[in-house]
């Protein structure tokens, strides 16, 4: 078997979490995947670009495109040159729309009747047939909403079923030193019945539901640490422009449309509370970024804080670039990402950010004994032992 540690990556989209995995060790990521003890031994999602880009970053994985309902576990463990009992690891964030906030004004999605919400009992079955020594999953938080309640009760049943013991916690990701407040649910479980211990947070700030900051801890990062270096260079469609494109120039930094309504010192052309949040929204520079959206409406922040002037020499407000926009997200600047803007949109947008996942990946490997505290390979660990299959 050519991969030290097989990891199977389910859902991988552009390989977000991917990433955190072949990049889990001291030092970081290379090219080559070297500097850790996993290595991605067979991806699937049903996207082809997605899987380019995953190629053109990590060629020595294997990529079935297919919807994962299609694919018998036993094509994806051929494909890895595995067979039950072989993996590290199962991993994989199944398509989160029925869950997440965007989705939710949708009746069926809120009602769960999405077929995309069914995705999560292929997660199980993988599982369940391939015997990983344990699995990572992560998705939106809403998961964990009483709406959903059924559909995740019926997900920790059935990865208890499967013989493990998995434990969940929604994270806040600017609390791992990402430049992002973006929240996913993690469920971590272990084939040898002990329990994964979630990590500390590192980082502390301001967010949406809490005003108190630890001062024990590091300040969370800003946009502007976050982007700081990179190259002025304008990229196609990053103006504003359309319906409300001065309304938009017009909002401060950190504001979105409340600042044109009666309450703010902008014109008076919203009524209060009247649009989403994300509306008109401007990124502040001092602060983390809001999440990033995969599929944002003509008017959906966060845009960045400074204006561009259009080829009429009009104030505008501009989008986030791609690079920009992978520092975010915490993908390393050499990553490559295939296909047009929009569906290199969608695949930064998606995953979870590298560097809150490789927080989770790092803290599962020293509880199984495959790194040390330092994040560093542990040599008497460097054959994978297969656990006894029940």
């Amino acid at each position: 078997m050519n991969h030290e540690l097989p990891v199977i990556s389910l859902f991988s989209g552009a390989g977000g979490l991917d990433c955190a995995i072949e990049s889990c060790a001291e030092p970081p990521l290379v090219q080559d995947g070297s500097g850790s003890p996993l290595r991605v031994a067979v991806a699937t999602d049903y996207e082809q670009t997605a899987l380019d880009t995953l190629s053109a970053n990590f060629p020595h994985t294997k990529t079935l495109c297919g919807d994962i309902q299609t694919i018998p576990t036993a094509e994806l463990l051929e494909a890895g040159g595995l067979k039950p009992g072989d993996p590290t690891l199962v991993i994989g964030g199944p398509p989160c729309t029925p869950f997440s906030k965007s989705g939710f004004w949708i009746e069926e999605k809120r009602n769960s009747a999405d077929p995309n919400a069914s995705l999560l009992d292929e997660y199980v079955r993988v599982v369940r047939e391939s015997k990983p020594e344990a699995f990572i999953l992560e998705n939106v938080q809403g998961l964990t909403y009483k709406t959903h309640q059924a559909q995740f009760d019926r997900l920790i049943a059935g990865l208890k079923d499967a013989g493990y013991n998995p434990t969940f916690r929604v994270l806040l990701a600017a609390e791992y030193g990402v430049p992002q407040l973006r929240r996913r649910v993690f469920v971590v479980g272990r084939r040898d019945g002990k329990a994964f211990h979630f990590p500390e947070t590192t980082h502390s700030g301001e967010s949406e539901r809490d005003r108190v900051i630890d001062h024990t801890k590091i300040p969370f990062t800003s946009l502007r640490e976050a982007l700081a270096g990179l190259p002025d260079v304008p990229e196609a469609g990053e103006v504003v422009e359309g319906t409300y494109a001065e309304l938009a120039a017009e909002v401060p930094p950190g504001q979105n449309y409340l600042w044109h309504t009666d309450r703010y010192g902008g014109r008076n052309e919203f009524k209060w509370r009247s649009r989403y949040w994300t509306f008109l929204l401007k990124a502040d520079p001092d602060r983390p970024s809001t999440t990033l959206q995969a599929q944002p409406g003509p008017w959906v922040g966060p845009f960045h804080w400074e204006n561009v002037k259009n080829a009429n020499g009009e104030e505008r407000a501009r989008r986030f670039r791609v690079a920009e926009m992978k520092r975010i997200m915490t993908f390393p600047d050499e990553f490559v990402f295939t296909g047009v803007k929009r569906e290199v949109q969608r695949q930064i947008g998606n995953p979870v950010p590298v560097e809150l996942g490789k927080v989770v990946v790092r803290a599962l490997m020293e509880q199984l004994g495959y790194l040390d505290s330092r994040g560093t390979t542990i040599p008497s660990q460097a054959g994978h032992e297969q656990l006894e299959l029940i």
